[in-house]
């Protein structure tokens, strides 16, 4: 699959991301960073319009399982919660997590996508595994890493902004 490091997809934050929006582009199953993605490194607690955006998708048609590189319990224990399939240990940008996924649920590549906060990870594990790649703001960059990484991604988010959604 081609090496890219530009989402086919841009969009504010997750919650943006409607049913109707994801079938019009052929979405049946939409996978799912985890951290900084639905909440944020420092806590297990979604905001109100995450928790609605996720009942919204758990009602709908589209599937929705978390795909994270998390090796801690908090991943597991916020999807059981919430009634979510989740794959652990994913090891985006390599594809071990998405084709599990994609395996679990029985998808062809053309109807899956991948949502996330990072281009390194997310959107080149994405791109490679030849799914839809879906780009989102990161929750909050709280530490200097996140902010490091955010600006190194900065000309990649530059050379996609054609690809931002209206919303």
């Amino acid at each position: 699959m081609p090496f890219s490091l530009l989402p086919k997809l841009i969009a504010p934050a997750l919650p943006d991301l409607s049913p109707e929006l994801l079938r019009g582009r052929g979405v049946k199953l939409l996978m799912l960073d985890f951290d900084n993605t639905i909440v944020p490194y420092t806590t297990n607690l979604p905001t109100e319009r995450m928790e609605r955006w996720l009942g919204e998708m758990l009602r709908s048609d589209i599937q929705i399982c978390v795909v994270s590189n998390s090796h801690k319990d908090r991943v597991k224990i916020f999807c059981e919660k919430y009634g979510i399939p989740c794959v652990t240990h994913a090891k985006k940008p390599f594809s071990k997590g998405i084709r599990q996924c994609l395996s679990r649920f029985g998808m062809p590549r053309e109807q899956c996508a991948l949502v996330g906060d990072q281009i390194f990870t997310d959107t080149l594990g994405a791109n490679c595994a030849g799914i839809t790649s879906i780009l989102v703001k990161a929750i909050d960059n709280h530490n200097i890493w996140l902010k490091l990484r955010h600006a190194a991604e900065m000309p990649f988010i530059f050379l996609a902004r054609n690809r931002r959604i209206k919303t």
